[in-house]
Formats: C-alpha cells, structure tokens, sequence
C-alpha cells in the first residue's frame, strides 16, 4: 500500500483544461496536491510529439500521468516512457464517455470487459516500478449496478491495483453527450463509500461533483482520497486551503502571490515560444467571487492574445485587482 496520504486531495484530469501550464499555478497553492495530467492516448505517445504530451515542470510533483489505451503492449510502452519521464503515477483512464473514446476502445467502455482493463494494468505493473492506478465510473448503461462495480474492482485487484479513483456517477455512452455525463447521471457516492467499507484493503478516491473543502471533509470520513475537476478550475484559490485543512500543513498562498509567482514562469515559457494567452487562459478564475474579478478576466482576455504580449499584461490585470481590494 503507498502512502494512506498520497491520493487525499487530488485534481483531476480535465481534457482541454489540466495541462502544464494549469498545473503549474495550482501547485503554487499546494504543495500536497496530487496532480494529474490531461488524459493522453498511448497513440499519442507512441506515434505523436512526445515532448508536447509529456513535457512538465519539475515543480509539479507530485504528478501522475493519465493514459487512455486497451492494448497491453501498448499500456506497458507508455508506461515505461513515462517513467523515463520522471512521472510519480500511471493512471488508466476507465471513465471518459467521449465517441471518439469508445470508437478507439478506451476511457468508460472499458467498464464493460474488466477482464482487458486487467491484463492492460497487469502489463504496466510489471513494466515499472512506480504505482499503476485506475480511474473509473461506478457503472455504465444498463450493467448492474453494485455487483457489477465490484466485479470490475475484484478484477484490477487480482493484478495488483491498490488505488481506486471512482466517479460517482454512471456513464450512459448511448444517448448522452460527454457534457451530460458529467451532470445528468445521480451521483451515488453511498456506492463509493460501500466499496470502501467492503475492500478496506484497497485506497478509494472519491470523484465527482466535489465543490468545496469541507465537502471533501464530510468525504474523507468515508473514503481515502477526494478528486476535484471543475470546482479546481474555475476556482483555483480554494485550493490555497489544501495543506492546512487536510494536511496539517501551511497555508498556501493567495491569489495576488501566486500569479506574481506565475509572472518568471511566464517569462520563462515566452522566451520558449510559448503564447501568453496559453497560460493566462487559466488564470482567469483566480480572483473568482472578489472585486476586481471581472475587470482582471476581461483585461486578459483582451490583452494576452495580442502579438508581442509578455508578463506585463498580467502586472496590469493585477493591478485592476488590488485597486479594487
């Protein structure tokens, strides 16, 4: 079993939102979080620009990278690559309801054949040394519904997975949108919970709809670890509360510090060839709910996209915040 504290708070893998950049300011706020990449396919890996797909910074850590794929061969490759990369985790992407996911044989549909799910995970166990981990649905279309959870979970422990992250919800791959997976199947976290109380052996991760710390609180009586996506997103300065409230740790920093510590990395990845509204595009929850919130979203947004556009245009949107405090 890994550290009982290794998975307590978690941010998820979010398509499109989670990449290095977003990682980076998050980690400002949290020393503890365990973070996770975007999903990445192992096609991507194995026949696309690596270093686009696994590049970080070396601050992220803890960091775990998450896969989409079925093909052990092709699970283990990745997985030994990843290490090579200096990833602390690899994490098996069960739970993406997307079409173009299923027509690849990945993400939720997964659900469905435990038995693949477990040779793909036995293989990247035996490829490396880091943990093997794996992210799920409690369910999908019309499978049953607890027997069919533990079914899956029984098959991965037989192969040696120990960390469990669970989405509350089903996933209904016919007839609803990836959008609508994520809000319109009931959660059931009295399932997640039952799965914990039934395995104590195993590490089970909440996921799913979690918005607030002492939501992860009333949580964290019951399961080992809480994942949050969107709530870690669209307002990133709750998770300044992380270390202190479940880690017993300091505070992090608040949002003025972290976007004046974001300003070197954002000269830093300028000078690399990066576009600034690539990075500040992350940004622009970080004042969320305080004045001068909205002046500071609307100055990035007209400004970071401009050619030529450097650091200064985030000291300027900074500014719009402290004349509002």
């Amino acid at each position: 079993m890994s550290d009982p504290l290794s998975h307590r708070f978690c941010t998820a893998p979010l398509l499109d939102w989670s990449d290095r950049h977003c990682r980076t300011m998050w980690r400002l706020f949290s020393k503890n979080a365990r973070l996770y990449t975007e999903m990445v396919t192992t096609g991507a890996i194995l026949h696309g620009d690596r270093e686009r797909h696994l590049q970080f910074d070396a601050a992220e850590h803890p960091l775990a990278l998450q896969l989409g794929g079925s093909d052990p061969r092709e699970l283990a490759e990745c997985a030994r690559i990843a290490e090579q990369w200096g990833y602390d985790e690899i994490n098996l992407n069960c739970g993406c309801p997307s079409d173009r996911v299923q027509s690849g044989r990945f993400g939720a549909c997964l659900m469905a054949e435990p038995e693949v799910v477990a040779e793909g995970l036995a293989a990247m166990r035996a490829a490396v040394a880091i943990p093997v981990t794996v992210k799920h649905r409690i369910g999908i279309d019309d499978m049953e519904d607890y027997a069919g959870l533990t079914r899956f979970v029984e098959a991965q422990a037989a192969v040696g997975v120990t960390t469990f992250i669970v989405h509350a919800r089903k996933a209904w791959l016919n007839g609803l949108s990836p959008k609508e997976n994520r809000e319109i199947p009931p959660l059931n976290y009295d399932m997640v919970f039952q799965l914990k109380r039934d395995y104590p052996q195993l590490q089970v991760v909440l996921n799913g709809g979690i918005n607030t710390l002492e939501e992860c609180r009333q949580h964290l009586r019951h399961v080992d670890g809480v994942m949050l996506g969107r709530a870690a997103y669209q307002t990133p300065a709750l998770l300044a509360r992380v270390d202190s409230e479940l880690f017993d740790g300091e505070p992090g920093p608040d949002a003025i510090r972290v976007a004046e510590q974001m300003l070197p990395y954002i000269e830093r990845e300028l000078g690399r060839g990066q576009r600034l509204n690539h990075i500040t595009r992350h940004m622009l929850g970080l004042f969320q709910g305080l004045p001068g919130a909205r002046r500071f979203r609307r100055h990035l947004s007209e400004n970071a996209h401009r050619k030529g556009a450097g650091p200064e245009v985030v000291e300027q949107a900074l500014a719009l915040v402290t004349q509002a405090a």
